[in-house]
């Protein structure tokens, strides 16, 4: 912490303090106007044992030099924490501060997040950290940053993670929305990780685009489980938790707010308790600001925002007017303030975000436009092969041989009782170049028959087929043409 925060941090503590427990979260949100860093200071004050009554009566800056990590910067940097050689300090989060190291003995890079070690004293705060290192050791999958172990060495505790390189989804939405196809790979991944997590019984709660790494292959990983919520059933150490300001019994306290304004669901805004549904609420969040480029709530300070995420809807027509209207659907579902109402398994989004994949709106198609029925966008392909039909019927006209004495032939298709014309409205029978045969499609099949004769043979092979229809003799008669599950075979 900067020293000249210090007289901030005290004056805001003071200021929470003396307000009812119910009020403090609204007021900070508010005070601190979006900075995140400050709010968790402050609450990491409020969060100090009530017994201690020096660190209520004492002026908050002298407890706030206490959240000073003696692992600071200068001091971490260049040393050696067991096998781990520290490099530098790449970010910090809701629980302390992370470096990148070399892991000497295995001989590969590492993320290293540190406890500050005045939290260590602290119950709910270490209790917190383990939690953390048991809810990524029980999730091995591509798409969350895996954790190598812990480490106490000299008074630090400290994760050892995987250390995911590339860039942030928020880094690469900076740049501009992403294109449908790329944001429905990156959002598919997204799921898997959730879908991974929640079979565990683990909420994230803090699901963001800052908390989402781009590998540099393309790769997702999901990292920052440090809010994640474990299932009560499932935490059993849970119940040892006092009055942290991040977990309790049930993982959420009434009144205090976790994760970032943005992304959080109505029910976390409001500081009730939470369940799966607010990771869906934030994947939509991500989903739709990937696509738009702007977040789908946003404010000028915490308070607004958290007034827009309560009250307000996302900005729909920033979307791409090329975005299908099923994911349009999935983003509404996602984005229901009643959780009720909203999708409930993170696992029946991937599976609907595979089939927007699998069947992409047409480019520049309005979202607000229903679907047009399959045959009105079949008649312009059938205007076209009709009139070729036609041209090449007139054609085939005026180059005919002169006319012959041949005699006009007619002939009668009497089909049995047990069979039926295939596909009205199709072409369903051809006559041979010669006038000798005809071919027809009756009950899924072809059959072929002399016009001297009265009964047709059916052609072998076809037994069982579906969809035949438009059969046709070749130039020479010698084999018969025909399209069966909209594919062009031949039969001799």
């Amino acid at each position: 912490m900067e020293r000249d925060r210090w007289p901030r941090v005290e004056e805001l503590y003071h200021a929470a303090a003396a307000r009812a427990e119910g009020e403090r979260a609204a007021f900070l949100a508010e005070a601190c106007a979006g900075d995140d860093v400050l709010r968790r200071e402050v609450e990491s004050l409020l969060a100090q044992p009530a017994s201690d009554r020096g660190f209520l009566d004492g002026p908050a800056v002298a407890v706030a030099a206490q959240l000073v990590s003696e692992a600071s910067v200068s001091v971490l940097t260049g040393r050696r924490l067991g096998t781990y050689q520290v490099q530098a300090r790449i970010g910090a989060g809701g629980m302390g501060e992370v470096y990148r190291a070399h892991d000497t003995k295995l001989g590969r890079d590492v993320a290293i997040k540190i406890l500050p070690t005045v939290f260590t004293s602290d119950p709910d705060r270490l209790a917190r950290f383990e939690r953390e290192a048991r809810v990524l050791a029980s999730l091995n999958h591509p798409h969350i940053g895996a954790i190598y172990g812990l480490e106490d060495a000299a008074g630090i505790r400290a994760l050892v993670l995987e250390l995911v390189e590339g860039e942030t989804l928020a880094d690469r939405i900076a740049r501009g929305p992403i294109a449908v196809k790329d944001a429905l790979t990156i959002a598919r991944e997204i799921t898997e990780a959730l879908d991974a997590a929640h079979e565990k019984g683990i909420v994230h709660r803090d699901l963001k685009p800052a908390n989402i790494k781009i590998t540099p292959d393309g790769a997702v990983k999901v990292l920052d489980f440090g809010l994640a919520k474990l299932h009560p059933g499932e935490a059993e150490d849970v119940k040892a938790l006092t009055d942290s300001p991040t977990v309790t019994v049930d993982g959420t306290r009434a009144g205090v707010i976790l994760g970032t304004a943005a992304y959080m669901s109505p029910e976390q805004a409001r500081g009730q308790p939470v369940d799966k549904r607010t990771d869906i609420w934030a994947f939509g969040c991500v989903l739709f600001e990937m696509l738009a480029g702007k977040r789908a709530f946003d404010g000028t300070d915490a308070t607004e925002t958290i007034a827009a995420v309560v009250r307000g809807e996302p900005e729909w027509p920033a979307l791409p007017s090329a975005i299908p209207p099923k994911l349009i659907a999935l983003l509404k579902r996602c984005l229901q303030k009643d959780p009720r109402l909203r999708a409930r398994d993170i696992g029946d989004l991937r599976f609907e975000l595979d089939e927007v994949s699998r069947a992409p709106a047409p480019a520049g198609t309005s979202t607000a436009i229903p679907r047009v029925p399959l045959w009105r966008r079949a008649m312009p392909y059938a205007a076209v092969v009709l009139l070729t039909v036609v041209l090449t019927a007139s054609v085939a006209w005026l180059l005919r041989p002169a006319a012959s004495d041949r005699p006009v032939a007619r002939f009668v298709i009497t089909l049995p009782e047990n069979e039926r014309f295939s596909n009205i409205g199709r072409q369903v029978m051809a006559i041979s170049p010669d006038d000798a045969h005809i071919v027809y499609v009756a009950n899924g099949r072809l059959n072929l028959r002399r016009l001297d004769q009265l009964v047709a043979t059916p052609i072998r092979g076809m037994e069982g087929a579906l969809r035949t229809s438009n059969p046709f003799f070749s130039p020479d008669g010698q084999w018969i043409g025909f399209w069966q599950n909209d594919q062009l075979k031949k039969s001799r």
